[in-house]
């Protein structure tokens, strides 16, 4: 059983919510019959603004789809969707793409970089199709934070893999979108890769109040989180704030059933293969 959270307000004049997404009793099943699948199970969450959130769960948990379904990537079955003030399950596709051009940021396993520009242009190119030009100030501020300063004309092919994906974030952080998904962001990176990249992000929410939420599998990436929600056929199992990996780590042996693994030996193996 899931547990609904009361929605608070941020205080001032500016009237914004302090929760950057939320969904009500959201369902999403697929086939019918003796062939229905329920994906997730009426599922009440909120997303609190400027604060990171990792999405955990074992394969088939729905963390995937309860993430794909928050940032308008999906329909819904049942139930209601906002980001922000804007509730998305009442847009029309017109309207909803323009949504998700507008206030939410994708970052993917694959980098999802043009090969044929230059890393500064890849940063650009959603505001470039939308017609509008970038805050210089703002970009300067994102590419410091990325640390890509010195990489911005060098094409997707002279970059690492990990400068790939600052770019990828970079891209995410410009156009300073309300919430920015991350699916396993460091699914094709080596540690030490991943761990910048996990740090860049961290950043992005401590000096520039961005707000992201990351499906992962992995308890370190899940450290670098403000909070961890857990999913097991649906729903949402347990919510753990100020996460750190040893402590992600017992609780998914918890749920999993499989206790014969201790921390230690977990991340010995992780570092041998890093």
């Amino acid at each position: 059983m899931t547990t609904a959270v009361a929605v608070p307000r941020a205080g001032g004049s500016g009237g914004r919510t302090a929760v950057a997404a939320r969904a009500r009793q959201v369902t999403k099943a697929y086939g019918g019959g003796e062939t229905r699948v329920v994906a997730l199970d009426a599922v009440d969450v909120d997303i609190a603004r400027g604060q990171f959130t990792a999405i955990m769960g074992p394969s088939g948990s729905g963390k995937s789809t309860l993430m794909h379904c928050l940032a308008g990537l999906d329909s819904l079955t049942s139930g209601r969707i906002w980001i922000g003030e804007t509730e998305i399950t009442k847009l029309k596709d017109k309207q909803l793409t323009r949504l998700r051009r507008d206030q939410v940021g994708f970052i993917f396993q694959a980098f999802n970089l043009l090969p044929t520009l230059n890393a500064l242009e890849n940063i650009t190119l959603p505001m470039d199709i939308a017609g509008r030009k970038p805050d210089k100030r703002w970009l300067d501020t994102v590419v410091q934070t990325v640390g890509l300063g010195g990489r911005l004309k060098h094409r997707p092919s002279q970059l690492s893999g990990g400068q790939q994906q600052r770019v990828a974030v970079a891209r995410a952080l410009a156009a300073q979108p309300e919430i920015i998904f991350g699916d396993e962001p460091t699914g094709n990176l080596d540690s030490r890769a991943g761990a910048e990249v996990l740090g860049f992000l961290r950043r992005s929410v401590d000096e520039l109040g961005q707000t992201i939420v990351m499906v992962t599998h992995d308890p370190v990436a899940a450290s670098y989180a403000d909070r961890v929600l857990y999913l097991a056929d649906g729903r949402i199992v347990d919510d753990m704030a100020d996460p750190t990996a040893e402590l992600v780590f017992e609780r998914m042996l918890q749920f999993s059933g499989d206790e014969s693994r201790t921390p230690a030996e977990y991340f010995e193996a992780r570092g041998r293969t890093s």
